[in-house]
């Protein structure tokens, strides 16, 4: 059984700007990252293939330490990143419509097994599903922010 939890925004911006602050993660990045992800670190990288990031995330007043590495990159369309320790992949695909962009995150992942694996699959694709409106809506305004600095 695969879990996904997915969130979707069409945001005012091109998507090649969108995608430079998903895919940058040490000027941009850190500026749309939702409340459930504290101690946010570049390890190795920092923009695109093969950037490796750690934080620490809380969701359902569980927190754990996270490790991603980014495995994919189409610019301007796709950012695919894999947990480190976890079969889990989260992809952020832009797909551009006239001066718009509609931005999606999604996240596939294998439950755990017993009690915890069953709560995972009542709670936490809607849960994942909410952090992840929090960090589109971020990344708008973050956009927005950039494109009035000029």
């Amino acid at each position: 059984m695969t879990l996904v939890a997915t969130a979707e925004r069409a945001i005012d911006a091109p998507a090649s700007d969108l995608y430079t602050y998903v895919a940058d993660f040490t000027e941009h990045h850190p500026h749309i990252l939702p409340s459930a992800f504290s101690d946010f670190t570049v390890e190795a990288g920092g923009i695109g293939i093969g950037t490796v990031t750690s934080s620490r995330f809380t969701v359902g007043g569980r927190t754990q330490l996270i490790r991603t590495r980014v495995t994919r990159a189409e610019p301007g369309r796709l950012i695919e990143e894999d947990v480190i320790d976890r079969p889990m992949t989260t992809s952020f695909t832009f797909s551009p419509s006239g001066a718009r962009t509609t931005v999606r995150i999604e996240t596939r992942w294998s439950p755990q097994r017993g009690v915890a694996g069953l709560l995972e699959r009542l709670f936490a694709p809607r849960m994942i599903g909410k952090v992840y409106d929090e960090e589109l809506r971020k990344l708008e305004a973050y956009a927005a922010r950039r494109a009035a600095a000029g």
